[in-house]
């Protein structure tokens, strides 16, 4: 066949694609050195027994729908790193030029146990989140983060079946998780440990890394303290992505929104985060507190003093405000 045969829809095979393409038939992102392509084969079946759902989210913006599709390695930590060349390729394919192409399980071929694969079209990730850290198991049930990478359809040539829906929340809720990172944690070593590498296609990389690495060091600051460190896991009735909120203090009752600059724009968007995140929260009314990497503008002070809402920032080795009353 040539491309131009395969339309949004078409039933295909592994091995037609890897004729196609090139790259092999076995891995769940696959990347040929012979096409300035990627392709990425969902399965629904695959991702039952991990307790996850590719599919389209029920949230559209301005520039359409989101395509969630979980990252490669069954075992420990998703990584960018040695064991995660797959994920790096998503992640760094806009950079390098290629095309992600996207396939999910559709039945078997007739008169064969091999699975056929239902062609979706031609993706690219999103600029502003292209991907997104959560928890979930791995093969021998051990908890690790999982890499959600966010897919936007490049053009209006892409199929949108409610069989690959994400289903919505059925009702509004919020679970105490593990704070081993947050969702701008860029992984890019084996360990989950580096801050280095570059979101693609985000201009905000550097202050991600920033907040990333702020995060991490006053969760260890907090546990050092004595304290114990979680986050909030929140699904929203109706929707289908879930919210997941910065540190929980669960010994003091604080919840954090960390910021990688001092910005007036990130301290508002903090601000908001905060009020739409506590709602949620049991107990209830947790005390509010902002992150920042240093001492913001005595205006800004003073907007969080306004509103109650505790101010946190890195000063030197230390961190002022600490503890939070």
């Amino acid at each position: 066949m040539h491309l131009s045969d395969l339309k949004p829809g078409y039933l295909t095979s592994r091995e037609e694609m890897k004729n196609l393409f090139g790259g092999g038939t076995m891995s769940g992102i696959e990347t040929p050195t012979t096409s300035p392509n990627i392709l990425l084969y969902s399965d629904e079946e695959t991702g039952r027994r991990y307790g996850y759902k590719d599919g389209w989210l029920a949230e559209e913006d301005d520039r359409g729908p989101v395509f969630e599709y979980t990252g490669h390695g069954r075992k420990g930590h998703q990584t960018f790193g040695n064991n995660g060349r797959g994920n790096r390729a998503v992640r760094d394919h806009a950079t390098n030029g290629k095309t992600l192409r996207l396939f999910v399980a559709d039945g078997t071929a007739p008169n064969s146990s091999a699975k056929r694969q239902r062609y979706i079209g031609a993706f690219t990730l999103d600029e502003d989140e292209p991907y997104t850290i959560r928890q979930g198991p791995d093969e021998d049930d051990n908890p690790r983060n999982v890499i959600v990478f966010r897919l936007r359809p490049i053009d209006d040539q892409y199929q949108h079946q409610h069989q690959d829906d994400i289903p919505t929340a059925t009702e509004s809720t919020a679970v105490p998780v593990p704070a081993t990172s947050t969702s701008a944690t860029l992984v890019d070593t084996e360990n989950n440990q580096s801050k280095g590498g570059t979101t693609s296609g985000s201009a905000g990389g550097t202050f991600e890394r920033r907040e990333a690495q702020l995060s991490d060091d006053y969760k260890t600051f907090l546990e050092a303290e004595g304290h114990t460190v979680k986050r909030f896991k929140q699904k929203i009735k109706g929707l289908s992505a879930p919210l997941l909120t910065d540190l929980y203090d669960a010994t003091a009752h604080v919840l954090y929104e960390a910021k990688g600059s001092t910005s007036r724009a990130d301290v508002r968007m903090a601000i908001g985060q905060l009020y739409d995140y506590r709602r949620l929260v049991d107990p209830p009314n947790p005390t509010l507190a902002v992150l920042l990497p240093a001492k913001p503008h005595d205006d800004l002070a003073g907007l969080l003093a306004s509103l109650n809402i505790a101010l946190v920032y890195r000063d030197a080795d230390q961190f002022t405000g600490y503890p939070v009353n």
